[in-house]
């Protein structure tokens, strides 16, 4: 089924016709020869940074490690024998 409605104040007002029953999911279609409507704006599909991206500043800030600093960190911090 086509309906066809103009939107006034926020919400589609539809053009005589049958009326859908309360609560039915319908698709809105804006044709692009409408005048004064816009296109639509595809949505951003760029991955949302994660809880712990606030982390990546602090990345690769620290030069003068030993070497074996990532497999050794708790000797290192803590005091604990390495492995």
């Amino acid at each position: 089924m086509t309906l066809s409605g103009t939107v006034m104040n926020g919400v589609v007002v539809l053009d005589g016709g049958p009326v859908p029953a309360e609560g039915t999911k319908v698709e809105v279609v804006i044709p692009a020869e409408s005048s004064g409507a816009t296109q639509p704006v595809a949505p951003d599909d760029a991955p949302k940074p994660g809880p712990h991206a606030w982390m990546l500043e602090f990345a690769g800030k620290l030069h003068d490690m030993p070497a074996d600093f990532a497999e050794q960190h708790d000797h290192y911090i803590h005091g604990t024998p390495k492995r």
